[in-house]
């Protein structure tokens, strides 16, 4: 979790400065001993990661100890949905719209690859929070065929559908069933928070 935090920060940190951030973790990754990837996202999910440190937490405050870095990464990792809306924010922006009124086609909602778990999913928040500010939210998940976790309940959309149709398309979970080159070419922007267009070059790119 803290190592997922800290990768999710370098990520919002090279943002800012205009570095590609997963061109910054391969050069590290060349480093032969002493290195260990982790990579940015949306945000996390799953019954684990994102709540068991939290049980650690608490049980440590009840003792008089703050566990700060336990905290710390906690907040950076539940703020990631909201990085990634101004993200798609942005890259609307630059096609002269706005949130409100725009079709956002969500690719994956499964808090991971190629599972049918949304548990916590980082994806619920990105959704939740474009419907909150007008958006006209689809989803296609080949493991998910509906979302019944309120506040967010659809049914997913035709993939080639959602995203010819929409305005811009997020990528939030990298399912390998996916035709990754068909949606570049048919989409007008692409928000990209998994890295899965790695080796795919376009104008209509926007990653994380």
């Amino acid at each position: 979790m803290i190592n997922i935090g800290m990768v999710n920060e370098i990520a919002r940190m090279c943002d800012r400065m205009n570095i590609n951030v997963w061109e910054v973790i391969d050069a590290a990754a060349t480093k032969p001993f002493g290195f260990m990837p982790f990579y940015p996202g949306p945000g996390l999910g799953g019954h684990c990661i994102p709540i068991d440190p939290f049980y650690l937490s608490w049980k440590s405050k009840q003792a008089g100890f703050e566990a700060r870095f336990i905290e710390l990464a906690g907040s950076i990792n539940g703020d990631m949905p909201h990085f990634v809306v101004t993200k798609i924010q942005g890259a609307l922006n630059n096609n002269c719209k706005s949130v409100k009124g725009s079709r956002i086609h969500i690719m994956g909602v499964a808090y991971k690859r190629d599972i049918d778990d949304v548990r916590e999913s980082p994806a619920l928040d990105v959704i939740h929070l474009l419907q909150e500010l007008g958006a006209d939210v689809t989803y296609s998940d080949p493991w998910i065929p509906k979302i019944d976790h309120e506040p967010v309940v659809m049914t997913a959309t035709d993939e080639a559908k959602g995203v010819k149709e929409a305005d811009c398309v997020v990528i939030i979970t990298d399912h390998k069933k996916f035709d990754y080159a068909a949606l570049v070419k048919n989409s007008k922007v692409v928000v990209d928070t998994r890295n899965a267009l790695k080796g795919i070059q376009s104008p209509n790119i926007v990653r994380l």
